[in-house]
């Protein structure tokens, strides 16, 4: 299989050469791209730099930040159109350990159509998060199970390996999900179409460099957004249990 790690960045330059580092040497044979939102710290000239030394390594600059969600849209088309049979999202932070991505590729190898890292299946926990941040997480999930009906326990978690036929088979340039509930969006997507979901045990550890892109606008579009999602398809449901049988 042709892997290839989508890392979206908006100043981690910080971050960066540790988590490409350790990626490098946790699956050498995978390839990197760095979708870089026009950092004004400097993180798409560093990329530059980096893929200048490594054949593996690619960098996608974008004009503007738009967005985790238009960053990994663009990562994937790119993905596509150049040929790889898995692609990969992670975080530029570390807090998705490289080293842990053998385990989501295995689980493609094995027949997911989409291997996310999950927190909250057994065996898997997070590292060194303050409180806040999990009472947000879990609540999240737990707001997504049952507005969405989702039997996903981690549907937030960003740390996934999609096959290239599930992207195929949803309308990448459909999603309009900016923030992290692109997470939820392209999950229950997934979902819907009757693909193969598997939750693979992750440790997430909390960053020790740069500053989380977790804001209130953020948190309030994945609120709404999934509230929509819901309901639409509850009324979806609905009519067609009323709809006269042919």
């Amino acid at each position: 299989m042709r892997v290839l790690t989508i890392i979206p960045t908006y100043n981690e330059r910080e971050s960066l050469p540790t988590v490409v580092t350790r990626l490098r040497a946790a699956v050498p044979d995978a390839h990197v791209l760095i979708t870089d939102d026009n950092s004004p710290d400097g993180t798409g000239h560093m990329a530059d730099e980096i893929s200048a030394t490594d054949d593996h390594i690619h960098v996608l600059h974008r004009a503007k930040k738009e967005g985790l969600g238009p960053a990994y849209i663009a990562g994937f088309h790119w993905g596509l159109e150049n040929g790889y049979d898995v692609l990969v999202e992670m975080d530029a932070d570390c807090s998705h350990q490289p080293e842990q991505l053998p385990l989501l590729l295995d689980a493609v190898h094995n027949g997911a159509d989409l291997a996310i890292g999950s927190r909250y299946v057994p065996g898997g926990r997070t590292e060194n998060w303050p409180l806040d941040r999990q009472l947000i997480s879990r609540g999240g999930n737990l707001y997504s199970r049952v507005l969405l009906g989702t039997r996903i326990h981690d549907i937030t978690g960003g740390y996934r390996a999609y096959k290239r036929a599930t992207l195929e088979a949803i309308d990448l340039d459909s999603v309009r999900s900016r923030g992290y509930c692109f997470q939820i969006d392209l999950a229950w997507r997934t979902e819907r179409l009757g693909l193969n979901i598997t939750e693979v045990p992750i440790t997430f550890v909390e960053r020790e460099e740069g500053v989380s892109k977790m804001s209130k606008n953020v948190t309030v579009e994945a609120a709404t957004s999934v509230a929509k999602w819901g309901l639409a398809a509850r009324a979806q449901t609905l009519a067609a249990k009323l709809s006269p049988r042919a």
